[in-house]
Order: structure tokens, then sequence, then C-alpha cells
């Protein structure tokens, strides 16, 4: 019964600004660290960036720090991703994931048990 479910994907104009929300449902989203991934046609999933669940520390990708900034709201079950300066190359398809067994973030994709079935994100120049 776990799920996460991603919105507030859309198309948007280099520049402009998007915020994804994360719904979490079927576990407690205190005990599990939180990442947003992305991937592009053609190319393998990458993390975008993470959450805790011990301290609420977090890690982005090079690419991002800066620009975008996630939060999480353990009451409402819900993780965000808020996404300023958006860029052509942010497009891609983002999804969010719970880590498996762990409570703070780092590994890749495969650390990850269960995810969202993603929210796309279109940037044009």
């Amino acid at each position: 019964q776990v799920q996460l479910v991603e919105s507030g994907g859309g198309l948007v104009q280099a520049g402009g600004s998007l915020t994804l929300s994360c719904a979490a449902s079927g576990f407690t989203l205190d005990y599990y660290a939180i990442g947003w991934f992305l991937q592009a046609p053609g190319l393998e999933r990458e993390g975008v960036s993470c959450i805790s669940a011990t301290d609420g520390s977090t890690w982005y990708t090079d690419s991002v720090k800066g620009r975008f900034l996630i939060s999480r709201d353990n009451a409402n079950s819900t993780v965000y991703l808020q996404m300023n300066s958006l860029k052509p190359e942010d497009t891609a398809v983002y999804y969010c994931a719970r880590r498996l067994l762990f409570k703070v973030c780092g590994g890749g994709p495969a650390d990850y048990d269960y995810w969202g079935r993603g929210t796309q994100v279109s940037v044009s120049s």
C-alpha cells in the first residue's frame, strides 16, 4: 500500500519556477529519506536532491545547487522540490522515491525501494 505520487510538473520558460510535490501514503514519512531523481530521454536516471529523515539534512547535485530547494512536511506526508531559475537542460521526468533501510541520504537509484510515476518538467528556451 506504499505510494508516492508526484505532481506539479509542467511547461515553463527558461528562468521560470515550478514546485514539485511528492505525496506519500502507506508509511510514516518521518522514518525515510526521500530523494528526487530525473530521467531525460535516452539517459539513465540520476539523483537531483534528497532529504534525510534523521535531521532533515539535504543533498543536491551540483547542477541545481542554488536553484532548487528540497523540503519536507512530515505532518502532511509531503516532500517538495522548489525549482527556480529553470534551464532547458532541467527538462526531464522527475521522480520521488523512498530510500530502503537507511534514514539518511546516499546511494543511487537501486537503493530506493518505492517510486512514484514521475511528473514531466519541460523548460523552453
